[in-house]
């Protein structure tokens, strides 16, 4: 047998006090129940660690020695639990976030800061890359969760869906288009269209001509970037597509921004986790923050709100 945590804290108590009547006052129980604990752990180690006499009470030389042993393992013990309670009570804690580079210059900055207005001791690491090492920085343990765009599923990663948004088409600010009460797909085909690389355009190209067969919008431009694509509109040398929560960079290089209609597109994005890996509390407390906060948006499909025009 091992001795208990209990026995370990009265002998603990005895060492600092030197009192049968203090260690008890310092542990919270009867003298009566404390010299039980101090008999057990005697009987389990089988020798004496607290020498009694009528005139004062002392540690035996084993008892001596157990004493700095048994502080630091109760010392240690109390450090760990402190910590567990902090991290749960959201006292502290690191949450790491991927995120494709466009969702990182504008949405989670904004939801990162309103977090911390509630939860300032937790440090939030954000991780901007292209949107197809989202999923691989989570496979790798790198971050806690990552988000965007619907992937093809894999074992190792779960998905949980985010927001669904629709497709605005996004063009100078004295562009033909800009007299037009309702822009279509078939307008957007009209102009050279800068799309971004990868399964982004791919995706959107499917789901176009599932919807519009005879649809004639091919790429002018494929970049990596999306600030790459709206640099290009801003300097006249075509249009693109994106979501409306590229809204604030979307401003930034003075471009319109429109709904796109015929067909009414959207696109889903996901937090994608490690299967079978829990989040910290940190980590699944910014989960829900950041879900209520897309939630409240009107671009948000999912949310039951209906988009605006933008």
């Amino acid at each position: 047998m091992s001795p208990s945590l209990r026995q370990m804290r009265a002998l603990v108590a005895l060492a600092k006090t030197g009192s049968f009547t203090l260690a008890a006052e310092y542990l919270h129980v009867t003298q009566s129940a404390l010299s039980g604990l101090i008999k057990e752990l005697e009987s389990i180690l089988g020798v004496r660690v607290v020498e009694r006499s009528t005139r004062k009470m002392q540690l035996s030389e084993l008892g001596r020695e157990l004493y700095p042993l048994f502080a630091k393992m109760i010392e240690d013990l109390d450090g760990a639990m402190a910590s567990v309670a902090r991290r749960k009570a959201l006292k502290t804690g690191m949450v790491r976030i991927a995120a494709p580079q466009m969702m990182s210059c504008t949405l989670l900055p904004a939801v990162i800061a309103a977090y911390r207005q509630a939860h300032p001791e937790v440090q939030l690491r954000l991780v901007d890359c292209p949107v197809e090492h989202v999923s691989g920085r989570v496979f790798s343990g790198e971050v806690d969760f990552g988000i965007g765009p619907e992937r093809d599923p894999t074992p190792e990663i779960a998905a949980q869906v985010l927001f669904d948004m629709p497709f605005v088409l996004v063009f100078p600010e004295q562009h033909p288009l800009r007299h037009k009460e309702k822009v279509t797909w078939a307008d957007a085909a009209d102009y050279p269209f800068i799309s971004l690389q990868g399964q982004f355009t791919e995706r959107l190209l499917r789901d176009m001509h599932g919807a519009f067969r005879t649809l004639p919008l091919k790429p002018y431009n494929e970049v990596t970037f999306m600030t790459t694509a709206l640099a290009m509109v801003s300097a006249n040398l075509g249009v693109t597509a994106c979501l409306p929560y590229a809204e604030p960079m979307v401003k930034l290089y003075k471009l319109q921004m429109r709904t796109l209609h015929e067909p009414e597109l959207t696109r889903r994005f996901f937090v994608y986790t490690k299967t079978g890996r829990s989040l910290s509390p940190a980590a699944d407390s910014f989960k829900a923050f950041l879900v209520s906060f897309v939630d409240t948006h009107e671009w948000n499909v999912g949310s039951g709100a209906a988009p605006a025009p933008v």
